[in-house]
């Protein structure tokens, strides 16, 4: 995947100015200390949960859950990882309703750290600028792939494709269930949590929002 960390750091910027970014040290990028560390970190872990780590199955579950953060788990905390987002001229003249649905939307609670397993529906209307439809999943894969909660997570999808698309009329439901609810707790297998952002016509003109939300639905 190709990557454009200048776009991610003006995203960051602008999420930081409407207290959407993630609570996180500032300027963070993974290095090898941070490896080291959570490689440490994971392996003390499974010790003083009693597990027997010269055991066959278990003795390589550190340097798996590292690269597991690192790599994949948790990419989207650096913004060395953002995805390139190269827009095109519109062109064509197409004003019309542009919807992604279904776009997977894997995330960890930030409270339990367990899973948030969902999808995302994005729609835009463009307005100078059109962007790669594939553009859209890999913008939810990045904030998603973080400690999440899902309404942060719903609005920095929405406010970044925003400020990449330069339009208003963004439209984003995001629908998910949370482990901490199915796999804890209350242990309710059948819930889920649904969250939505809407900007310029999605917000204000009700024909566009329910063509958007029938569509989605259909």
């Amino acid at each position: 995947m190709k990557t454009d960390k200048q776009l991610g750091l003006k995203v960051r910027d602008l999420l930081v100015k409407k207290n959407l970014e993630t609570p996180m040290r500032k300027n963070f990028e993974a290095n090898d200390e941070n490896k080291d560390e959570i490689l440490k970190s994971f392996t003390n872990i499974m010790h003083h949960l009693g597990l027997d780590l010269t055991n066959d199955s278990l003795k390589e579950s550190p340097q798996r859950v590292t690269k597991m953060f690192l790599e994949e788990q948790f990419k989207g905390l650096d913004y060395s990882n953002f995805p390139k987002c190269t827009t095109i001229e519109n062109n064509v003249s197409y004003h019309d309703i542009v919807i992604e649905k279904n776009i997977t939307s894997i995330s960890v609670c930030e409270h339990h750290f367990v899973t948030i397993d969902g999808f995302a529906h994005v729609g835009y209307i463009p307005n100078k600028k059109i962007v790669g439809l594939s553009k859209l999943n890999r913008v939810v894969d990045f904030f998603s792939a973080r400690p999440q909660v899902q309404e942060r997570l719903t609005r920095q999808i929405f406010e970044s494709l925003k400020f990449i698309l330069e339009t208003d009329d963004v439209a984003v439901v995001l629908e998910a269930k949370h482990y901490c609810v199915k796999g804890r707790g209350i242990r309710d297998h059948n819930s889920s949590t649904i969250t939505s952002a809407m900007g310029g016509a999605f917000m204000n003109e009700s024909a566009c929002r329910k063509e958007f939300m029938d569509l989605v639905r259909r």
